[in-house]
């Protein structure tokens, strides 16, 4: 199928949705209209069949993360399915504006969660990294524009649990363009929206090796995230692995999808190997805690990929150190190799592999709020606490017009909880 333009028509305006505006669906083919009737009884279909760790009267969001959680799921397959084919021909990675890598994966995932979404619950807006307008300004001279979006296409028409009805390649840019930077206006007024990063860690997503990436998405209601759910395809079970190591685990043995509820704790289990696949023992959720540690030296680090240790305040008062098993002294840290993105290191702080994740804010680069928004509930939940260099809450209001961008002072510093006040207060100390 060609094609199909996103342009929209005079008519079409925004119009009120939950905590702000929002362009609604544009009218379909009667198959794909029947949502409001069905909405409900949908949403029960889904938390009826997606157990989740606690009992929907101790949830007021247990639907929602119920539907959030096998919407992720479902993108997590579709990432190990597009792994295993994406170096094997047709140009299937682009680069945007800021000279990051997307791939069909992000798209096809930001499509199908999206979909997903907007039939359980269509009043609420969604705020995502892509918007198609890469695809449809990519080189077309060989037709390669075609060629992706029919690509991205047959993967989410494969994914999509509505599969009975009639699926379109304008409908699957359409759900794209559902979360693009254009698509919702918010105000200053307390909003109910989903975030999602459809890929946390592209790079490593495109590495040959096992480096982690994570499919992200968060529920904010008035300001504050609700409810989170993340998926780690190649996440083991065992301690963080040596990247080096390309052995860590069988693939039916990795894979992690972690989900917090407000007031309800951060919950773990393995990834289910298929698609509606029945839970078995070895799939049972569990709590997640964040470390014990309450020593700044003993405890053990994230920094991002793209920043060096002596970026941060810390480096002022300690070294650091990968070597796992190497002798430390009082002035020295760990430093773990954690690849790739920023909710990894969330993941690894609530699950309680690292105790620190500390990143710094610079001039030249902006904080997306689908970097942090998912963790940031995950750790809480778990026990951690998060909050800028000062010692702030992060505010995810803070870009009053489409709650994209995120400003913590200095930057982000994400804890166990035991440390968060001393390494405040160090941060404080020595940040120039």
């Amino acid at each position: 199928m060609p094609l199909l333009h996103l342009s929209l028509p005079p008519h079409r305006l925004l119009v009120a949705g939950r905590g702000g505006l929002y362009f609604p669906p544009v009218p379909r083919h009667t198959c794909l209209s029947v949502r409001a009737a069905a909405g409900d009884a949908a949403v029960s279909v889904a938390a009826g069949a997606y157990d989740l760790p606690f009992p929907p009267e101790r949830a007021s969001h247990h639907r929602e993360l119920a539907a959030a959680a096998a919407a992720v799921e479902r993108a997590c397959r579709l990432c190990v399915d597009v792994k295993r084919s994406l170096f094997s021909g047709g140009k299937s990675i682009l680069e945007k504006n800021d000279q990051t890598p997307v791939t069909i994966a992000d798209f096809e995932v930001q499509a199908l969660v999206s979909l997903e979404l907007q039939r359980l619950f269509p009043s609420i807006p969604l705020v995502a990294e892509e918007d198609s307008a890469s695809l449809r300004s990519s080189n077309t001279d060989d037709n390669s524009s075609d060629v992706l979006v029919e690509s991205i296409f047959s993967g989410v028409a494969d994914k999509v649990s509505n599969s009975s009805s009639l699926l379109t390649q304008d409908d699957v840019l359409r759900a794209i363009d559902r979360g693009g930077k254009d698509a919702v206006s918010f105000d200053s007024n307390p909003a109910t929206y989903w975030v999602l990063d459809p890929i946390d860690g592209t790079k490593g997503f495109l590495r040959g090796d096992d480096a982690l990436y994570v499919v992200g998405l968060a529920l904010v209601v008035n300001g504050k995230v609700t409810i989170g759910v993340m998926g780690c395809p190649n996440w083991t079970n065992d301690t963080i692995h040596n990247e080096k190591d390309g052995s860590a685990a069988a693939c039916n043995d990795r894979g992690i999808l972690m989900v917090s509820h407000l007031g309800c704790g951060t919950w773990s289990r393995r990834l289910s190997s298929e698609i509606g696949q029945s839970t078995t023992a070895q799939d049972i959720w569990k709590r997640c805690f964040v470390d014990t540690c309450s020593v700044v030296h003993i405890a053990r680090y994230c920094i991002p990929n793209s920043q060096t240790w002596d970026m941060i305040p810390l480096s002022v008062l300690f070294n650091s150190t990968t070597g796992e098993s190497d002798p430390r002294n009082e002035n020295e840290i760990l430093l773990l190799s954690v690849f790739c993105g920023s909710l990894c290191k969330y993941l690894t702080v609530a699950s309680g592999r690292a105790s620190v994740f500390v990143l710094r804010a610079r001039p030249t680069t902006q904080i997306k709020s689908w970097d942090h928004a998912v963790g940031v509930i995950c750790v809480q939940e778990a026990g951690g606490q998060i909050s800028d260099w000062s010692g702030k809450p992060l505010d995810l209001a803070a870009d009053l017009t489409s709650r994209r961008i995120i400003y913590p002072s200095g930057g982000v510093l994400v804890t166990n909880g035991a440390l968060h006040d001393k390494l405040v207060e160090m941060i404080s100390a020595n940040y120039k």
